[in-house]
């Protein structure tokens, strides 16, 4: 362990351990069956400073800062960023921690690894919670039939010019952070001055937004590869045809005035899903899901981990 961190009052252990080419920072606590917080972009693990305390009490929370991401290592090269890589770092993590499987809860980009980790490792999913994401393979589906879902998401096409996106979220203090995060939200006062200092502090580490902006690169890389390749079709990595579906129970948290995802991705949501699946929907709320209504988010969890063992 490195040290401490504090949410409010609770106190968090640090911790680094080293998957695959790069060392990973995690925040932890409580005790009993390891649960991991998967955040996105542009996070780190404190978006679930809000659930880490109240999951702990049954559970050894571990949030880590995903590769690229604040203390985490940030290799150079977007071929670094690849879905493949991701779900192994999620592995790596999982065996380092001492454990042979988890409850994974993730949002934003941690969703968009968490649904093909636990298609591609399934014996290492106890439980899968997604907030505010799609999986691969349905988001691909709207991007190509979906003209308003095409339109939300611009920024991810963007986000492929060479240096331009990380000059831009650095204009002006990190202006564009802060404008994602008050400017998205339904409730701004969900997010104090010192919740925006921490996000803009672990986006001005060397690396940091070239790492977070390469998920993006390499995941349409990826996507190209797959509908150049002389098989034709979705690349296997972002869209997973022929893949498996997801088989554990998968809760779905929604905020219904998400921007950038469209309420309708969820219709689509059971061609992914074989194992028992529940959408819980939250009105008048941003795509920060579990930051602007932490409350709700935290009472669903609970209740549908309610008759989970816990040990």
């Amino acid at each position: 362990m490195n040290g401490k961190s504090e949410v409010g009052n609770a106190r968090l252990e640090d911790g680094y351990v080293n998957v695959g080419n790069i060392r990973m920072h995690y925040v932890a606590q409580g005790d009993g069956p390891l649960m991991l917080m998967l955040h996105g972009f542009p996070e780190f693990w404190y978006s679930w400073r809000h659930q880490i305390p109240v999951m702990a009490r049954r559970f050894r929370v571990v949030a880590p800062d995903m590769r690229g991401y604040n203390q985490s290592e940030k290799p150079v090269g977007v071929g670094n960023y690849r879905i493949e890589t991701l779900m192994a770092d999620i592995a790596g993590l999982i065996r380092a921690l001492g454990h042979e499987r988890a409850v994974i809860a993730a949002h934003d980009w941690g969703g968009g690894v968490a649904w093909p980790f636990a298609m591609r490792y399934p014996e290492m999913v106890e439980r899968l919670i997604i907030l505010n994401c799609p999986p691969p393979g349905v988001l691909l589906d709207h991007l190509r039939r979906n003209p308003r879902q095409l339109r939300r998401s611009y920024y991810m096409f963007l986000f492929q010019i060479p240096r331009l996106p990380e000059a831009a979220l650095r204009f002006r203090d990190y202006r564009l952070i802060e404008r994602a995060f008050r400017g998205w939200a339904v409730d701004k006062s969900a997010f104090t001055d010192e919740d925006i200092r921490m996000f803009k502090e672990a986006a001005a580490k060397p690396g940091a937004l070239t790492g977070g902006v390469n998920y993006y690169r390499a995941a349409l890389r990826g996507a190209l590869r797959g509908l150049l390749s002389p098989r034709g079709g979705l690349s296997r990595e972002v869209a997973g045809g022929g893949r498996p579906k997801v088989k554990c129970p998968t809760l779905v948290i929604w905020a219904e005035d998400d921007k950038a995802l469209g309420k309708e991705l969820t219709y689509d949501f059971h061609k992914e899903v074989e194992g028992p699946l529940e959408i819980r929907y939250i009105p008048d709320c941003s795509h920060w899901v579990q930051q602007e209504r932490p409350e709700e988010v935290n009472r669903y969890m609970e209740e549908w981990l309610a008759d989970y063992p816990d040990s």
